[in-house]
């Protein structure tokens, strides 16, 4: 049976972000999520969370900064020599631009104080992943083991860069750079997903989401799905992602649908949440 996790990505990206993972959380339509913690609305949530510990939340470590004119800068307050910011003291907007700045020390601090920022507030934070798969990058993805086991959290990890999802922003990365992160990963422990599946951003709007053909037939032991469900409000996602708004509204709608739980419960799956993960892995190797 497949354990699955159907995750919500880029919580505290904006209020309907904030407002789907709470409401789909509680339906039971999503099992976890994680949050962005350098972007404008993590307060509303940090608050959220930190008063229901029912909502399982991790940190969705941020790197970059991809929208138009909707930024958000380093959480360290890291300046230019990190190699983590452009030059209006934004996060980079894409991954390879990041790797070719960054200084992998900087990186790591900006984790550190994402994680701690969460922590601070209440969050009780159930593992670590990384906005667009930056922290997957060779030139910093030990270092994101190495953070995961400090804070002895899960870090989202596949057994190869091909069954990782959004490794499109990881253009040019040989799997043998990667293997020995997935060993090093093991050795410890942690739990290595087979198949980290993500929201189709490039679906037209005239293209109704088939997410049960997406999840149809997977005959995997452990399963990540990275969606990112968000409710329309009052026109806020809509000038965000103007181009692409409708996928994560899309999302929203098909999941609060009563036929989407049915349709769950009728497949071959353990739905799991990454806290279960975390609990289990700190029972097995005690600090």
């Amino acid at each position: 049976m497949t354990r699955l996790m159907i995750h919500a990505d880029d919580v505290g990206m904006c209020h309907g972000a904030n407002s789907a993972f709470v409401e789909l959380s509680n339906a039971g339509s999503i099992t976890c999520g994680s949050v962005m913690v350098p972007c404008p609305w993590f307060a509303e949530i940090a608050s959220i969370a930190a008063a229901d510990g029912s909502l399982d939340l991790g940190v969705h470590l941020t790197l970059n900064s991809e929208k138009l004119h909707y930024r958000w800068a380093p959480v360290s307050r890291a300046g230019r020599s990190s190699g983590l910011v452009d030059d209006g003291g934004f996060m980079w907007r894409d991954v390879a631009t990041l790797r070719r700045h960054a200084d992998p020390g900087a990186v790591e601090g900006e984790w550190r104080a994402q994680i701690d920022r969460a922590l601070t507030v209440g969050i009780d934070v159930t593992h670590l992943d990384a906005h667009m798969g930056s922290a997957l990058a060779p030139e910093w993805c030990e270092a994101y083991i190495r953070v995961g086991l400090d804070y002895r959290l899960p870090v989202l990890i596949t057994s190869t860069v091909a069954l990782y999802g959004p490794n499109n922003h990881l253009a040019g990365f040989d799997q043998t750079l990667f293997e020995p992160f997935v060993a090093q990963a093991r050795a410890a422990g942690l739990p290595v997903f087979d198949r980290v599946l993500e929201t189709n951003f490039d679906r037209p709007a005239d293209l109704a989401a088939d997410y049960p053909t997406m999840l149809t037939g997977l005959t995997d032991d452990l399963v990540f799905c990275a969606f990112h469900p968000c409710v329309r409000s009052a026109g806020e996602i809509e000038v965000i992602e103007p181009d692409q708004f409708h996928v994560r509204t899309d999302e929203y709608e098909l999941f609060r649908q009563p036929s989407w739980r049915a349709w769950l419960a009728e497949q071959q799956f353990e739905l799991i949440g990454m806290r279960e993960l975390r609990d289990h892995w700190r029972s097995a190797h005690p600090a």
